[in-house]
């Protein structure tokens, strides 16, 4: 099943961001589940949240991963949707 995590960065946390942007991109490397993924871009076209589209069995298994994102853990978010979604086009 395919399940997008929507995340929006707390104000002012870029810099935890790019600190924090090697262990997240490991991150989803390591676990293999990620389908497609990129930043979400303020006014400025800074980083400000992601839009990750993982390819699970379940959701159970979404939610741990978002859970146990690098980025999640060290606090960089102000919120996290995750949601089972499913591709129409493209």
């Amino acid at each position: 099943m395919r399940v997008a995590v929507i995340t929006r960065d707390k104000p002012n946390h870029l810099q935890m961001r790019v600190d924090t942007r090697e262990a997240h991109l490991a991150y989803i490397k390591q676990t293999g589940v990620v389908e497609m993924a990129g930043p979400f871009l303020d006014a400025d076209d800074q980083m400000c949240g992601s839009l990750i589209v993982l390819d699970v069995a379940d959701m159970t298994t979404a939610e741990a991963w978002a859970e146990n994102d690098p980025y999640n853990k060290s606090g960089l978010f102000e919120s996290v949707i995750v949601s089972q979604w499913k591709k129409v086009i493209g």
